[in-house]
């Protein structure tokens, strides 16, 4: 690469770092909001949270990566323009293809990280993070308990416990069990520890009542009955009791599992359909890159040059932007719905950057001819 070459893409990547680790952050921190309540109610450290909401990293990337190529490579070559730093470039003898160089460079080398991470990391990281939350959110729920707080434990059981001593031991407790319906189970016991088991966490109960309201006869009576106990336990694993199986969504598949699904899993149809078009929008990912940053070079770079246009040029690409995003958010439907449409996908993919290309190179034939021209009508005077 040319000085020239390195000065631009330099530029272009510092400008690429940033704004995408930015604006992953922000919508990190938008998204992450929603297991605050994991931290707040069920006392889960800051640094499995981290860890936990981390996960969902590699996912964002690949989403805003090609954008953030697009708007790295708008912003930059519109500010070279305006500060006739590309006048002086193409003085200099530099094409239109030269000047474009250092950003369809880097865009190659952010559609192979794009193809990377959709192919490899997405799914891994994303199975890592929902199984994680799986396990908080019902295997770990009796771990989370806190003293004088009424915590949930899935949607049928909530537990109390007065005080929690350092070694662990519970004083104080209710258990409002109502996994059983139309007989729901109340328990109060002076004390209790939590154990951990192969299926999941259980209180051991010390000294305590169990009362449970039963429905006798015809017409039903209510009748309280109460049983006194020196030890009882109770599962809190809700998953055990409701046989809840965690389903695996599309990010956590390989592209040979979402186009080719295991027949055990009696997928209906509906999920078939919409695990081939998730394939296809991640195979074309890479090309969307790559198309994305072409429209910017054309957006930016052909065209007359106007003294005061930069702010109309950046109007334009973010117009076609934002067309580009809705089109692709369209076909991505159209494709889910009925995989006839899946061809879609890669056209959206695909022709932007060819019409883009088609029109740079249109623009350096039509500036060569007059380049031609002057010499000539010179001579002739």
């Amino acid at each position: 690469m040319s000085r020239t070459d390195t000065y631009i893409f330099r530029q272009l990547l510092l400008a690429l770092v940033a704004v995408t680790v930015g604006l992953a952050a922000l919508v990190w921190l938008t998204q992450s909001l929603r297991f605050i309540e994991l931290v707040l109610d069920r006392g889960l450290s800051l640094i499995v949270f981290l860890e936990l909401t981390g996960l969902m990293l590699p996912n964002f990337f690949a989403v805003i990566l090609p954008i953030t190529t697009f708007v790295v490579t708008l912003f930059v070559y519109v500010r070279l323009a305006s500060d006739r730093e590309l006048v002086v470039m193409r003085a200099a003898g530099l094409s239109q293809w030269s000047l474009a160089r250092p950003a369809v460079v880097l865009a190659t080398l952010t559609a192979a990280l794009v193809l990377w991470l959709q192919l490899y990391l997405v799914p891994v990281s994303h199975t890592a993070f929902r199984a994680w939350q799986f396990e908080i959110r019902n295997q770990m729920a009796g771990l989370l308990l806190q003293e004088g707080v009424f915590s949930q434990v899935g949607s049928d059981m909530t537990v109390y416990a007065r005080e929690r001593e350092r070694d662990g031991t519970l004083r104080g407790i209710l258990v409002q069990d109502g996994r059983e319906a139309g007989a729901p189970v109340t328990i109060l016991a002076e004390s209790g520890r939590i154990i951990q088991t192969p299926s999941g966490p259980r209180v051991t109960l010390v000294n305590g009542q169990r009362q449970q309201i039963e429905r006798l006869g015809n017409p039903p009576v209510a009748r309280l009955s109460v049983l006194s106990f020196a030890e009882n336990s109770v599962d809190l694993a809700r998953a055990t009791r409701s046989d809840e199986v965690r389903s695996r969504d599309s990010r956590e598949r390989s592209i040979g599992e979402l186009l080719d699904p295991d027949p055990e899993e009696r997928l209906r149809d509906r999920e078939i359909r919409r695990f081939k078009a998730e394939a296809h929008q991640r195979l074309s990912a890479p090309l969307t890159v790559l198309s994305f940053a072409l429209v910017a070079l054309a957006v930016a770079l052909t065209g007359e040059f106007r003294r005061h246009g930069g702010g109309f040029r950046l109007a334009v690409g973010v117009g076609i932007a934002v067309a580009l995003l809705a089109t692709g958010l369209t076909t991505g439907t159209l494709a889910a719905r009925d995989n006839d449409w899946v061809p879609l996908i890669w056209v959206h993919a695909g022709v932007p950057g060819l019409l883009a290309a088609f029109w740079i190179s249109d623009q350096v034939q039509a500036m060569t001819r007059r380049r031609s021209v002057v010499p000539s009508m010179t001579t002739a005077s």
